[in-house]
């Protein structure tokens, strides 16, 4: 019984299923940081050129 409880403690494999967890969510906010970021730029940067287009029509 006390060599399963200590197998128990000297165990690593939950720690690192959990290192595993805490990267891939540091990932995900990075992408989605990212995406927001280039979705804004893209919205100005065709926002200009519509506002351009219709000055050329006028």
């Amino acid at each position: 019984m006390l060599t399963k409880i200590r197998r128990f403690f000297e165990s690593d494999d939950g720690a690192t299923a959990i290192e595993y967890g805490l990267i891939a969510a540091l990932i995900s906010v990075a992408i989605i940081a990212a995406v927001s970021l280039i979705g804004e730029q893209l919205n100005t940067t065709f926002s200009t050129i519509a506002g351009n287009l219709t000055d050329a029509n006028s």
